[in-house]
C-alpha cells in the first residue's frame, strides 16, 4: 500500500479524544485525526516522533491525518482503516496463497446483521473475511484487543455463522509493525473476545496473523506469525 510522498514530520503532544490528537507540526501546535478508536497508550507518547498527512475538506475539523508513529525499534501504522486494503491487497498479488482460489472479491459485505470486510468468491465457492488492526506488541508479541471491543466478538460469531451456512470464513490480524514474531489475544482486555475466536476456530473459521513491513513511503503485508495461547506468552513475559 502506497502512501505517497506527501507525508509531513511532527512531534506528537498529546491524545485529546478518541478521534482527535494533538502534534507539533514546524514548530505549530495542530489538531491530527485519528483513524482508529483503539487506546494505544504505547503509541501516543509525548515527544514521540509521528509522520501525518495534510488532507483538505470542507467539513473537515483537522487539516491532518496521523499516518505513521515512530516508536524507536519500528514504525507503526495507527490507521485502523489499512488492514482492510491490506489484506485486499495481499489476495490479489498473491501474497494471500489460501486464496488463490478466488477469482472474484467484493468490499463491505453484509452477513446477517453485520458487515464484514470482503467476500471471495470462486470455483469453490464463497469466504468472508474479515481484518483486524493490531498495533498493541508487548516482548514481541502482538496483541488484540488493547480495550473491549463488543464489535469484533460480533464479528466473529458472524464468521461462525457464515461456515454453519456452509462457507469459508476467515478473520485476519493484521500486526501493524515489524518488531513482532507472534500473536495472542489479550485476554485481560476482552475476555469475551478471547472466547468468540476459540469458539469460532472450534467450528473451522480460519485465523491468521500477519505482520507488516513500515516504510515511511509504503505499508506492505508482512509474514505470517503463529498465533500463540494468551496464558502461554504471559508465562513467557
Amino acid at each position: 500500500m502506497d502512501l505517497g510522498n506527501d507525508l509531513v514530520e511532527g512531534i506528537f503532544l498529546e491524545r485529546v479524544n478518541r478521534f482527535l490528537a494533538k502534534v507539533e507540526v514546524d514548530g505549530k501546535e495542530v489538531g491530527v485525526h485519528v483513524a482508529n478508536s483503539g487506546r494505544m497508550k504505547e503509541l501516543f507518547v509525548p515527544g514521540f516522533r509521528v509522520l501525518v498527512r495534510s488532507v483538505e475538506g470542507e467539513h473537515r475539523k483537522t487539516k491532518f491525518d496521523l499516518v505513521l508513529v515512530d516508536v524507536g525499534t519500528a514504525l507503526v501504522s495507527a490507521d485502523s482503516r489499512a488492514p482492510n486494503a491490506l489484506v485486499a491487497e495481499g489476495v490479489l498479488n498473491g501474497h494471500l496463497k489460501q486464496f488463490a482460489s478466488f477469482s472474484e472479491m467484493y468490499r463491505e459485505v453484509t452477513f446477517g446483521d453485520s458487515r464484514l470486510d470482503l467476500m471471495l468468491e470462486g470455483r469453490t465457492g464463497r469466504c468472508y473475511i474479515e481484518a483486524k488492526s493490531v498495533t498493541l506488541v508487548e516482548n514481541g508479541v502482538g496483541l488484540f484487543p488493547d480495550a473491549p471491543t463488543a464489535r469484533g466478538a460480533k464479528h466473529l460469531r458472524t464468521l461462525e455463522a457464515v461456515v454453519e451456512a456452509g462457507h469459508r470464513a476467515a478473520v485476519i490480524f493484521v500486526i501493524q509493525r515489524s518488531d513482532v514474531t507472534a500473536f495472542a489475544t489479550s485476554d485481560s482486555s476482552d475476555p469475551d473476545l478471547a472466547r468468540a475466536l476459540r469458539s469460532a476456530v472450534s467450528v473451522g473459521v480460519e485465523a491468521y496473523a500477519y505482520n507488516c513491513w513500515v516504510t515511511e513511503h509504503s505499508i506492505q503485508l508482512g509474514q505470517s506469525l503463529p498465533i500463540r495461547p494468551y496464558a502461554e506468552v504471559m508465562a513467557n513475559a
